[in-house]
C-alpha cells in the first residue's frame, strides 16, 4: 500500500493505493476507485475491498472524501454528495494518470450511500468503463420518504439543515449534531443499528461522529435516479432483501438503460454484512472481479 495525494476541487484529497499482490514494474493494470457509505473513512468498508481486490491482481484506491479524515475541506465531516461525485471523478482521472494503470480498465466501485454518488461520477464521466454497486443506499424521492419514516419527517430535516446552512453563510458558525446516535433522530443517521456500527470506530480514533447539519440542505436535495437512467455502461449491481431500501435498490436498476446489466440478489445477506463479514466480503470482491473482467471478454 502507498499513501497518495490527489486534488479535487481544489482540494487535497488523501488515499491509500492498495498494489496487486505480484506487481510488476512496467506492467499496467485494471484500477478501481472506491467510495463508501454515508460518513465514512476509508479505514473501513473501502480499505476491505480495496486489500481484496489486489490480491486480485487489480490496483485499489480507498480514500476520504473532501471534508473528512485525512483529507481536506471545511466545515470538518460534511455531507455533500455532489463533493463526492467530484471526488469520485476525479479519484478515477488520478488513477488514470498512472503509468501502471490501464487508462481503458478503470471502473467504479461503491458500498451503500457511495453507490448513488459512483451512480452519478459513472454515468457522467467516460474516465469509467463500468460499475459495480453493493448493498446500495439509492436516493429517489420515494426511499427518502421511507428512510425518515414519514414526509413530514423528512419535511422537518430538510428545512433544519436550510436552517443552519443559512446561519453558516451568514456567522460562518456551524451547527453540529452527532453522525449517529441510538435514540436522536435528529442526527445523521439515527437509530441503535448503525449506532452499534459506527460508535467502535469513534471510539478507537478512526472515524469521526459528527455531523453538520447544513448537510440535510445538500443531501437531501441529491438523488440518484436520473443518473441511473442515463447509465449505458456495463453496471452489476448486488443487493439483498435485507439490505437498505431493498424497493429503492430495484427501482433504480430497473431505469439503468444499459444493455449489459445484472441484479445481484442475495437474499438473507444482512447490510453491514457488506461491511465487515470476511466470508461475504471474499464473495462480493469475487463477483465485482468477476464481472468487471467479463466487460472485457
Amino acid at each position: 500500500m502507498k499513501k497518495v495525494t490527489f486534488k479535487s476541487g481544489g482540494l487535497d484529497l488523501v488515499g491509500n493505493l492498495y498494489l496487486p499482490a505480484n506487481y510488476e514494474e512496467g506492467k499496467q493494470y485494471p484500477a478501481i476507485p472506491i467510495l463508501g457509505p454515508m460518513t465514512y473513512a476509508k479505514e473501513q468498508a473501502p480499505t476491505e475491498y480495496a486489500k481484496r481486490f489486489a490480491e486480485r491482481e487489480y490496483i485499489a484506491l480507498a480514500f476520504d472524501p473532501r471534508y473528512r479524515g485525512e483529507s481536506a475541506g471545511a466545515p470538518r465531516e460534511l455531507e455533500d454528495p455532489i463533493a463526492k461525485v467530484e471526488d469520485a471523478k476525479a479519484a478515477a482521472e488520478y488513477l488514470a494518470s498512472l503509468s501502471m494503470v490501464n487508462e481503458e480498465q478503470i471502473f467504479g466501485f461503491a458500498v451503500c450511500q457511495g453507490s448513488s454518488e459512483m451512480l452519478r461520477a459513472v454515468s457522467e464521466d467516460d474516465v469509467f468503463k463500468g460499475l459495480v454497486t453493493v448493498a446500495g443506499h439509492y436516493r429517489d424521492r420515494e426511499g427518502d420518504v421511507q428512510w425518515m419514516g414519514t414526509e413530514e419527517a423528512l419535511e422537518e430535516r430538510i428545512a433544519a439543515g436550510k436552517v443552519a446552512l443559512n446561519i453558516f453563510k451568514q456567522t460562518g458558525e456551524v451547527v453540529n449534531v452527532p453522525a449517529v446516535d441510538q435514540t436522536r433522530m435528529d442526527v445523521g443517521m439515527p437509530g441503535k443499528f448503525v449506532w452499534d456500527w459506527y460508535h467502535t470506530w469513534s471510539d478507537r480514533g478512526i472515524w469521526t461522529n459528527n455531523y453538520p447539519k447544513m448537510s440535510d440542505a445538500l443531501l437531501f436535495e441529491y438523488e440518484s435516479l436520473t443518473a441511473a437512467q442515463k447509465l449505458d455502461k456495463p453496471y452489476l449491481m448486488i443487493h439483498s432483501d435485507n439490505s437498505f431500501l431493498p424497493d429503492a435498490a430495484k427501482r433504480q436498476f430497473e431505469a439503468v438503460p444499459a444493455t449489459k446489466k445484472k441484479l445481484q440478489w442475495e437474499g438473507e445477506t444482512g447490510h453491514l454484512q457488506y461491511y465487515d463479514d470476511p466470508e461475504v466480503l471474499d464473495r462480493t470482491a469475487n463477483q465485482a472481479i468477476e464481472w468487471y473482467n467479463s466487460i472485457f471478454e
